[in-house]
């Protein structure tokens, strides 16, 4: 695969590694990317996932799939939601996991580059509801290390859960610290 090659030609030359990955018997979850400051971000995790042959998805509003554009998404990873069907996002993820056998969601819960004291919680209700665990997907600017941490189970204490999954992404440090999770 293509992919694969470049992203070990990208981690060799900036001197990256990737550590850690999803275990085997761990069919879906919501992978967390966190802390998220950079569009290099981006680069970095997609070229771990490749690494990991980790088929990682992202959704995406179904009127953005169309044409030359469409079909990139699509190759990428793009998973499409009719939000006119369905208006909460939340349970259109739930429903990608329960019509599938296998499946990873890659979510940014701050929803920007720049700091956010207050994550989205969308990610953590889909996957209570679900009933799948949260994989924490991180990038580590001072280590060089793209990978993936412990797994979190939610346990339906939305804040004190999401404190946890914070603590964790306390100790990357990410290309900006300054917007980093504090």
């Amino acid at each position: 695969m293509f992919g694969k090659f470049l992203a070990k030609v990208i981690f060799k030359v900036a001197g990256w590694k990737q550590v850690g990955t999803v275990p085997s018997e761990v069919q879906k979850c919501i992978m967390v990317a966190a802390p998220h400051t950079s569009n290099w971000d981006f680069i970095y995790a997609r070229g771990a996932f490749y690494l990991m042959d980790l088929p990682v998805k992202f959704t995406i509003k179904s009127e953005a799939m169309v044409g030359p554009l469409g079909w990139l998404l699509d190759k990428m990873g793009a998973l499409p939601v009719n939000r006119k069907k369905n208006n909460s996002l939340v349970n259109a993820m739930i429903d990608l996991f329960n019509e599938r056998e296998q499946l990873v969601i890659l979510v940014t819960p701050e929803g920007t580059r720049k700091y956010q004291p207050r994550w989205r919680k969308g990610f953590y209700h889909a996957a209570f509801g679900a009933g799948v665990p949260i994989a924490l997907g991180y990038l580590d600017y001072k280590k060089k290390e793209a990978g993936v941490g412990p797994l979190f189970y939610p346990t339906g204490d939305v804040d004190a859960d999401i404190e946890k999954i914070k603590d964790f992404y306390r100790t990357v440090t990410p290309k900006y610290p300054e917007n980093g999770v504090r």
